[in-house]
């Protein structure tokens, strides 16, 4: 076992040791001596008990000293443990992390530091760049366990209670309350958990509502499960007696924003059309084109799409519905009262 560990922790397809190596290790990290021939019988061992080393065999031609017979052998050398997670694949990991606004840094960086462990000590992460993030205003050390908790019940249909937190003015989080003071205590069926603009939401439904709703789970505090059986899905009012498509959820309410959604037609310049397939997904269609403009029709939940059209005006314009059309242009409207 101390060969596998020096296996774990110092070799890597870049990195390979010998059996010299693996003595030199043995001795200065454990304080053991052992010959090669130990060495390479251990190694066969772990090999014979499935864990997947690699190593190289080199020819070797020795010769008999009575007889003078040359003799054909393959020496075992290069020795290092294949992994999991290639380098590359872990900083993907990792840089998912560093840049996951529903994760505090702390979290992060144990997480990370897992990852780490993952590979060899040549492994080079980003660590750095985690001491330099910005310190998360909710800071929710509830966070994982509260995702456990609502896997939980999601898979046995339960319904969960839970306080959820707003930030004040003095950038710390407080539980909402009712207007008497009370702490408000919210019951929902809980159906997914998605992470969209590097923030972590569950998709539920409102106890007291037949529709859907979104919450932060970094702002989750309290959570449990309760004995009472949820909601399915498709009884809601707005399901079709369908089971929730996460992928064309996602698509129609970008940004989070819970509600309904609507047929949509906006008109946007060409050069935004790859924009638009990566934000409202491959189901949205193009027509009317021309040298510098493309209508587009999607299906999309209309406070998302008031909130695009606004961002992105002029260079995208909402056709239709046209209440759509008003709301964005009295909101512009307004901002440029403001301004003047």
């Amino acid at each position: 076992m101390d060969i596998l560990e020096i296996l774990r922790k110092y070799s890597d397809t870049e990195h390979r040791l010998s059996q010299k190596d693996i003595i030199d290790l043995l001795e200065s990290k454990f304080g053991m001596k052992a010959d090669r021939k130990a060495v390479a019988r251990n190694i066969a061992d772990l090999i014979d008990e499935g864990y997947a080393i690699g190593y190289r065999e080199v020819p070797r031609i020795t010769r008999d000293p009575k007889t003078g017979e040359e003799r054909s052998a393959n020496i075992v050398t290069d020795y290092y443990l294949e992994r999991d997670f290639t380098d590359a694949e872990l900083r993907l990991l990792i840089d998912g992390l560093l840049f996951s606004r529903h994760i505090s840094p702390s979290q992060r960086k144990d997480l990370i530091g897992k990852l780490e462990d993952l590979s060899s000590v040549y492994f080079k992460s980003h660590m750095t760049h985690v001491n330099a993030m910005p310190k998360d205003r909710t800071d929710n050390k509830q966070l994982f366990y509260t995702i456990e908790l609502l896997d939980e019940a999601i898979s046995h249909k339960r319904k969960v209670s839970f306080k959820y937190l707003s930030i004040g003015t003095d950038k710390k989080a407080h539980p909402r309350c009712r207007p008497d003071g009370t702490e408000r205590v919210y019951v929902c069926t809980p159906y997914q958990m998605a992470v969209n603009e590097g923030k972590y939401y569950l998709i539920c439904n409102y106890d007291k509502y037949d529709d859907i709703t979104n919450y932060r789970i970094d702002r989750i505090m309290d959570l449990e499960i309760l004995d009472e059986r949820g909601k399915p899905f498709s009884s809601l009012g707005k399901a079709g007696d369908k089971n929730l498509d996460l992928g064309k959820y996602m698509r129609e309410h970008i940004h989070m924003y819970a509600g309904g959604t609507a047929r949509v037609t906006f008109r946007i310049v060409r050069r935004m059309a790859g924009d638009i397939v990566d934000i409202f997904g491959d189901d949205v269609r193009f027509f009317n084109e021309t040298d510098n403009h493309v209508d587009v029709e999607a299906y999309v939940n209309e406070s998302a799409m008031v909130r695009f059209g606004r961002s992105n005006a002029p260079d995208v314009v909402v056709l239709s519905p046209q209440h759509l059309a008003n709301e964005i242009g009295r909101q512009l409207h307004a901002a440029a009262e403001v301004y003047e």
